[in-house]
């Protein structure tokens, strides 16, 4: 396994202090976009180490004065709290030499956390009481950084959550339409251009100063929460590389997206993808308990559309990249994702259907 991250693994050992010997690093979890180690020091404490993904993350300066600046803030508040600052958040190791990361020879970032022992991280929903805890340690990511500024914080992917700019760019696919594969999405791409006034509402929301701007995390999955293996408590959120400015209810959003059903993100058989309105309404209950009044009543009342527009843009990401020869998500077999494309949309048609029920399960838990 000599791949590139192991040529420069050393060198970047080198550039940390551990408190003591390395006994081990070898790599780590089941991320595919950064290289993950866990290393091991003679003390018995671990480490997670990493090589930044240049590929997915141009600026690490940018990338790591959000992360270190967002950690170090939390470490602040959760310690007035009365927490355990080395278990509810992440804890950057800063380089011998300073600064919040280091460059190898090949020009690449590497950074160092400590390992948050004690703990679980699960890769899918189980049960409602596991999408719950997601929910009020998200909801709690929301209410600990509620005063943090986030306009200060640096956008690492440009127009990341820009549903106006989404559907352009799914636009611009379809007239290209480079591969000649329009035909074959023609229901998919007129479901989106239906919706196309209803990728304005959140963003128009936020010019007009309806809703405010956040620090959001931006990947709300399950996987980027750590759970107490004893309590089976959210504990610590994790992955902070897409932590930017942003809206409140596109994190709610974007874990109803993928766990409120309970098929396959690329299940071809769309009788079996179903919004359940039960896993929403219990992930709704946890999500404002977490937030403990943080959010205003117009981000409550938005929630709904949080769920819908991070799931409709999902789609149009899949169909979009599916017009164009699917060059940005890996795919393992011929029009994988127009069929993710139209799992998306067809939580979209679910909810759309059940959308009075969405809006009163947010005014229940307000």
């Amino acid at each position: 396994m000599a791949a590139k991250a192991e040529l420069t693994l050393q060198a970047a050992l080198n550039a940390f202090d551990f408190g003591g010997k390395l006994t081990s690093c070898e790599r780590f979890g089941a991320g595919h976009i950064n290289d993950t180690f866990c290393a091991v020091c003679e003390t018995g404490k671990r480490f997670i180490v990493q090589r930044i993904s240049s590929a997915a993350f141009k600026n690490a300066d940018e990338l790591m004065e959000n992360i270190t600046g967002v950690t170090d803030y939390l470490r602040e508040i959760i310690a007035k709290n009365g927490g355990d600052v080395e278990r509810e958040t992440m804890t950057v190791i800063r380089p011998k030499n300073g600064g919040f990361y280091y460059k190898d020879a090949d020009g690449e970032a590497w950074r160092v956390y400590t390992f948050v022992e004690n703990t679980v991280c699960l890769q899918s929903v189980t049960s409602p009481e596991e999408f719950y805890a997601s929910a009020q340690a998200f909801g709690n990511f929301q209410h600990l950084l509620c005063d943090y500024p986030a306009d200060t914080l640096h956008e690492t992917i440009a127009k990341f959550h820009d549903t106006e700019n989404r559907f352009a760019l799914l636009k611009a696919a379809v007239e290209a339409d480079k591969l000649g594969r329009a035909e074959s999405a023609k229901a998919e791409i007129d479901f989106a251009i239906a919706r196309e006034k209803d990728c304005s509402v959140c963003v128009q929301a936020l010019r007009d100063g309806v809703l405010p701007l956040r620090v959001t995390h931006n990947d709300t999955k399950l996987n980027n929460i750590l759970f107490d293996k004893g309590t089976n408590k959210g504990v610590c959120v994790i992955d902070l590389d897409t932590v930017m400015p942003g809206l409140s209810i596109n994190d709610f959003g974007d874990s109803i997206r993928f766990g409120a059903n309970h098929s396959a993100e690329d299940e071809p058989d769309l009788s079996k993808v179903n919004f359940d309105i039960s896993l929403y309404d219990i992930y709704t209950k946890g999500f404002l308990e977490g937030a403990a009044g943080t959010l205003t009543d117009a981000e409550i009342e938005y929630l709904p559309w949080g769920a819908k527009l991070m799931t409709l843009e999902c789609g149009m990401r899949f169909l979009t990249d599916y017009l164009s020869g699917d060059t940005y998500f890996h795919t393992t077999r011929n029009g994988q994702n127009l069929d993710r494309c139209r799992t998306q949309f067809k939580l979209v048609s679910d909810m759309e259907k059940q959308w009075s029920a969405m809006g009163e399960t947010a005014k229940k838990y307000k």
